[in-house]
């Protein structure tokens, strides 16, 4: 007996494919990112797919929502890391300078 409801995976495809001609009028540069927008969506789909969603698009967006924010935590993260390294650097320097 085979599955009478499409898979969560075979409705992203279904989407992607929808979405072929809007990618094609992108700009070159463009076309990479949305690409990975549905590679976020994929990340997800196991999830997804148990949400069973009557509109496989909202979780597909929660999906790239949910790879974005994990992507700008990274960034405050490294963006802190950068900001202390520069703090002590200063002092560093400032101590150096000092006179004795």
């Amino acid at each position: 007996m085979g599955r009478t409801n499409p898979t969560y995976r075979d409705a992203l495809r279904a989407i992607e494919d929808r979405w072929a001609e809007f990618r094609r009028a992108l700009r070159r540069r463009d076309q990479p990112r949305f690409d990975q927008l549905f590679e976020y969506a994929r990340e997800h789909a196991d999830a997804s797919g148990l949400l069973n969603h009557q509109n496989p698009l909202v979780p597909a967006l929660f999906s790239i929502d949910l790879e974005q924010e994990a992507t700008l935590e990274d960034h405050e993260e490294r963006l802190k890391a950068l900001e202390h390294l520069l703090n002590e650097q200063r002092t560093d320097e400032e101590t150096s300078e000092e006179p004795r």
